[in-house]
């Protein structure tokens, strides 16, 4: 895998205008300048947003499909009619069906909680699975994170005899599946204002319609809001952008997950070696997260469900250690199969504007990790891939410059099945079509991206000498969390810095740890990957980073985390 990243291109904000400045006067002027760069210009939505306050319009009731699904929901429970909710093998998936299962048994409901093994039924609903559930009783389906793309798949389900009602944040396609309701503010014909709910989250509206329904009747008590940790943990695991609707769920349920009440949630922070009151959003994307999706990436997601879904403590550490166990193998494979896609992708050639690996042995459960490691070091779409004997499955990683899901759809007379958003999507295909499918895809990239500059981009809040950096600054970046996707850490730029020492750090010597100064003050830094600098480190130069506290060995010390070096005077 190459080591060297691509050079980035620095973009410093616009400084605040003086009108939005003095409308922002009562905050600190750093965070003026923060709140300015993401579109917050008056001091009510300022404050709005600082204080994550749920936006108005938003009542789960006003979303379509969701009065006529509590409606039939609500028949299911009076009338102790089996449901099931049929999830994705996802963190986002795993974590809407444990809140759903939750919720329904909580009031009293007969549930059971359905995952598909990615690596025998594929993504999905699927047909087996179906006539299966059927077969065991159940007369209602709910789909959570997946079935917007299955017509075929719900015309079955109505030919059995099944209730389905569909519950999928993904963007659907021109014809909707003839299910019994669909809830998606994508679909054509919905006013709900958040369109970026994850999967997690829309099972939290229809969970928060049925709670407060005055058509179940059950002298049983349920608080929504106990289920927000997962919608935390789903949201930011799927990448959703944490802004609007999002962030006011995500900051609520970070709250629960630093008192955790769920077994499974204290069990996966104590084998991530975390502190439940000092957790994050970053801590649920690297480490969390990444747990959750370890059992569905190389087995089955059942055991994730069940860490969510168990009150036992005995059983909620032995899950957490198998999820802790495979996570250490995804680990290891994900290596490997980077390291031969890349030979494979870049072997034809190098400058594609589209990069794309197929192998028989890749694992399927692990091929999107390897396109989206390609994405982010060579900043191109990427498609990595497993050729079956008949059929070729593949997950899609894309740059903001180009929309995945749409290429796909240009192409979908070739695809057997595909779905997704802009940035992340997978697909199906016979292996008859693929070398057509690779081709015309790679055609509308060269369309799309052969003139545009092809760099990653990093976008600096505010340029400030290093000697401003005071600690009091970090309290108001807290004010910003949750950060992540969409509402991005804050970044900072130090220019004319003098580097009083260096060494490279980390089992292969990858990272750079320096310590920088600009005269008036010292701080020490961490590089991650970007320990090729220790050789040709100029004499001056300028960082691009975040300010944040360093906590090892019980010691605090405030660093700054690079994301990138350049010598001074070189254009940004």
């Amino acid at each position: 895998m190459n080591t060297t990243p691509l050079r980035k291109r620095w973009v410093i904000a616009q400084r605040i205008s003086p009108e939005v400045d003095l409308a922002l006067q009562a905050y600190h002027p750093a965070l003026r300048q923060i709140l300015y760069n993401r579109g917050y210009i008056t001091a009510e939505s300022a404050q709005s947003f600082l204080e994550a306050r749920t936006p108005v319009g938003t009542e789960p009731g006003g979303m379509l499909g969701i009065p006529e699904s509590v409606d039939r929901i609500s028949y299911a429970l009076m009338h102790s009619e089996p449901i099931a909710v049929y999830g994705d093998y996802d963190a986002d998936g795993v974590t809407a069906t444990a809140l759903l299962v939750n919720t329904l048994g909580s009031l009293g409901g007969k549930v059971t909680g359905y995952i598909p093994n990615r690596f025998d039924e594929g993504y999905g609903l699927n047909k087996e699975a179906l006539e299966s559930l059927y077969t065991q009783g159940s007369r209602l389906v709910i789909t959570v994170d997946c079935g917007i793309r299955s017509p075929e798949e719900a015309d079955f389900a109505r030919h059995l005899g099944l209730d389905l009602i569909i519950s999928d944040h993904h963007h659907p396609a021109a014809e909707l599946p003839d299910a019994f309701a669909i809830i998606n503010p994508k679909q054509s014909g919905d006013s709900y204002p958040d369109k970026d709910l994850a999967g997690v989250g829309l099972a939290y509206k229809l969970a928060s319609a049925l709670s407060s329904s005055n058509l179940i009747a059950t002298p049983r008590t349920f608080d929504v809001d106990s289920t927000l940790d997962l919608v935390a943990l789903g949201t930011v695991a799927d990448l959703a952008p944490l802004v609007n609707e999002n962030r006011s769920l995500v900051r609520k349920g970070l709250e629960y997950i630093r008192r955790p009440n769920r077994q499974g949630i204290m069990a996966l922070i104590g084998v991530s070696g975390l502190f439940p009151d000092q957790i994050n959003a970053g801590h649920i994307g690297f480490a969390l997260g990444p747990r959750l999706n370890a059992a569905g990436r190389l087995e089955s997601a059942l055991a994730a469900l069940q860490l969510l879904t168990t009150s036992d403590v005995g059983e909620a550490a032995r899950l957490a250690q198998q999820l802790e166990i495979q996570n250490r193998d995804r680990q290891q494979i994900t290596r490997q199969i980077q390291e031969q896609a890349e030979i494979i992708a870049l072997a034809d050639d190098p400058e594609a504007l589209l990069l794309f690996a197929a192998h028989p042995e890749f694992n399927p459960g692990v091929v999107g990790l390897a396109a989206s490691r390609l994405s982010e070091v060579y900043y191109r779409p990427a498609i990595v891939a497993q050729l079956g004997e008949k059929f070729t499955r593949a997950s899609c990683r894309s740059i903001p410059e180009f929309h995945i899901t749409q290429a796909l759809d240009r192409c979908a007379d070739l695809l057997e099945h595909h779905g997704g958003h802009a940035a992340a999507a997978g697909f199906t295909v016979r292996n008859e079509n693929l070398p057509v499918l690779v081709e015309s895809l790679r055609a509308i990239a060269s369309q799309e991206l052969a003139d545009k500059d092809l760099r990653p981009k990093l976008y600096a809040d505010l340029e400030l000498p290093l000697s401003e950096l005071k600690p009091e600054l970090l309290r108001y970046l807290e004010w910003l969390q949750p950060t992540g996707f969409g509402n991005r850490q804050v970044l900072f730029v130090s220019r004319e810095l003098k580097v009083t020492s260096a060494r490279t750090v980390g089992r292969e010597s990858n990272h750079l740890r320096l310590s920088v100064s600009d005269g008036r003050i010292t701080y020490d830094a961490i590089a991650f990957q970007q320990g090729h600098w220790i050789d040709i480190l100029p004499p001056k130069i300028d960082l691009i980073y975040h300010f944040e506290k360093n906590e090892y060995n019980g010691r605090t010390s405030l660093q700054l985390n690079v994301r990138d070096i350049k010598p001074s005077g070189m254009p940004d």
